[in-house]
């Protein structure tokens, strides 16, 4: 008789052979939030990766081999996780219509790297979260809350991953979290009360922004919510759905970044939509772009010092 552990334990394998130049550390790597993230590590050149699927919780490691993506799961959702390989890996991205030639320095990033492409893990609530918990604070609060509610909240994963990780909480054991939790975390409460709030309509605001047809849509649905304005839409956009359109308006560096990147100059969120307008449909695959090089532009405001509310 095989017991539950040794189910565990055993791999399931499959290889991926893209129909398109893929970069894997740049199109599934972005998905990491933080350097400790429990649900994503980055070994090597693999990438191991901890969620739920309809099955139950999996573990998957990706790495490229030559053209193709060795893929190995363990758990009771291996065989959803091999199936989530193509999508991950950008399959279902499509470029059509994308074109940088009149743009010398984008027509030059787009000849470097041809193989970045538009992740999807269709796992919405997730990325709602995710992007909940970084309104408004700085990138290291934000990836410790995440750390620190996934790791106690979250569904410990399969297989001989190189640390322990965790799958993230699902939407009813989100809602099910107490304010004091959040605050040991660092958790602001108004984020605390917009995630909770949020885990009620769980499910329907999943298949709901499965079934919207484009980003105008998967707006609405989201910003419906109290507490979710354009940013976080956006930003859940970008991770579930590889939304190549999607731009996240009212973000502390980004419009001056794209601007810098683009003319040399700083500017805001109208400018940088001007400047994006002629991607239109594909503007996240613009920044994404010019993210790849890197941003020279230096940052001239104040250093935010995180504000601690734990202790009030």
């Amino acid at each position: 008789m095989t017991s539950v552990t040794d189910a565990a334990l055993r791999a399931r394998e499959s290889v991926y052979r893209p129909q398109h130049p893929l970069d894997l550390m740049a199109t599934v790597g972005m998905l990491r939030r933080g350097g400790t993230d429990p649900t994503m590590l980055i070994d090597g050149g693999r990438i191991w990766m901890a969620f739920r699927t309809d099955a139950g919780v999996a573990t998957l490691c990706l790495r490229a081999t030559g053209d193709d993506v060795r893929a190995a799961a363990w758990g009771p959702g291996a065989d959803d996780a091999l199936d989530s390989v193509p999508r991950l890996c950008g399959a279902e991205d499509d470029p059509t219509g994308f074109d940088v030639t009149s743009h010398p320095k984008l027509s030059e990033l787009a000849r470097r790297n041809p193989g970045i492409r538009m992740a999807r893990t269709l796992r919405v609530f997730d990325a709602l979260a995710c992007a909940i918990l970084e309104q408004k604070v700085t990138g290291m609060q934000a990836f410790g809350a995440w750390r620190h509610l996934v790791s106690r909240h979250g569904e410990r994963a399969p297989g001989p991953t190189p640390r322990p990780m965790f799958a993230a909480p699902s939407a009813d054991v989100w809602r099910a979290i107490p304010s004091w939790t959040f605050h040991r975390a660092g958790v602001e409460p108004s984020q605390a009360r917009t995630i909770a709030r949020s885990a009620i309509r769980g499910a329907a605001i999943e298949r709901a922004v499965l079934a919207a047809s484009d980003g105008d849509a998967r707006d609405r649905v989201l910003t419906s919510l109290p507490g979710i304005g354009l940013w976080t839409s956006a930003e859940t956009r970008i991770r579930a759905l590889g939304d190549p359109d999607a731009v996240s308006v009212a973000d502390f560096h980004l419009a001056h970044e794209v601007g810098y990147a683009l003319t040399g100059s700083r500017t805001d969120d109208a400018g940088m939509l001007e400047l994006l307008a002629p991607w239109a449909g594909h503007r996240q695959r613009v920044i994404r772009l010019l993210f790849s090089n890197g941003i020279p532009e230096p940052r001239r405001g104040a250093r935010l010092a995180p504000e601690d509310h734990r202790s009030r």
